[in-house]
């Protein structure tokens, strides 16, 4: 089997967090995002090696649903709020369960100590089986259409199902339950990535699983891989309000060798004769 230099994954390019009217979650500029990326797909497809696509995942009942809270009233949080220790100790939000109110305060514990994500309250979205679970129309056709060009499969990887944790990242959840498989880090999927001499990367949103994913590749595979990650940055939006945030952290990325490139003006074959003229370098 050839080594599959050139791979693409894509984050999450799904209907509830496209700009359609339809969509719970919906990222300006997304649809738009995607149709950029079938393009890319359908001109240059054929110098593809490997297409990988996450695709969030959701219980209605959910750590970061409104479902899981409630106030002293019983009333369930509106979206966008954020929870902190303080405010479970507080008593301004519980668990409406109480045999989850132990645990969820455990939870955002150990959420304050990796440092990275307040939990957020989001609006129910992706949920399983439903239309905004699915892949944008164009870009699921252009992958279909992909793997019977070239007779390869797409690489598709649930993540978020399980209730108990977020899992903004592609690569494991928030807060991995040692029960639970899909929410720590695959150690096959991540040997695969790691045979890729450049790895292009789109999807949504940036500011929060994209760059949750980006921050975690070179943790696995080390500070190196970095170099040959690709950000297709016309292939990519952030939640409204989080622009600042998205914009400093990618900023930070390229400083530390990650590159940007926007799919309209990208050849992927100079891409790949540049991993060949790496391949042959080191032989």
């Amino acid at each position: 089997m050839p080594i599959p230099r050139l791979q693409l994954l894509i984050i999450d390019p799904q209907n509830d967090f496209c700009d359609l009217a339809a969509a719970a979650l919906p990222v300006p500029g997304a649809t738009a995002d995607m149709q950029r990326l079938s393009q890319l797909i359908q001109a240059q497809g054929h110098l593809l090696d490997a297409i990988h696509v996450t695709l969030d995942t959701h219980q209605k009942l959910d750590i970061a649903h409104p479902s899981w809270w409630c106030n002293a009233s019983g009333e369930a949080p509106p979206p966008f709020t954020q929870i902190s220790i303080a405010d479970i100790e507080n008593g301004i939000w519980q668990a409406r369960h109480p045999q989850q109110q132990a645990y969820s305060l455990a939870y955002v514990q150990a959420l304050a100590q990796s440092g990275r994500y307040q939990l957020m309250v989001w609006p129910e979205h992706c949920l399983q089986g439903s239309w905004g679970q699915q892949v944008h129309d164009g870009l699921a056709k252009s992958l279909a259409d992909w793997e019977s060009d070239y007779g390869l499969k797409v690489n598709y990887i649930r993540k978020g199902y399980n209730p108990n944790t977020e899992h903004y990242s592609a690569i494991q959840a928030e807060v991995p339950d040692p029960a639970d498989p899909a929410s720590q880090v695959d150690t096959v999927w991540i040997a695969m990535l790691a045979r890729a001499d450049t790895l292009l990367i789109a999807g949504q949103a940036l500011s929060h699983c994209v760059a949750s994913t980006i921050d975690d590749l070179p943790a696995q595979l080390g500070e190196s891989y970095l170099q040959k990650m690709w950000l297709l940055n016309d292939c990519s939006s952030p939640v409204p309000g989080f622009e600042m945030i998205a914009d400093t952290f990618i900023s930070k990325m390229r400083i530390r060798g990650m590159h940007s490139v926007c799919s309209r003006e990208v050849d992927l074959s100079q891409l790949t004769a540049t991993s060949q003229s790496k391949e042959q370098h080191h032989a």
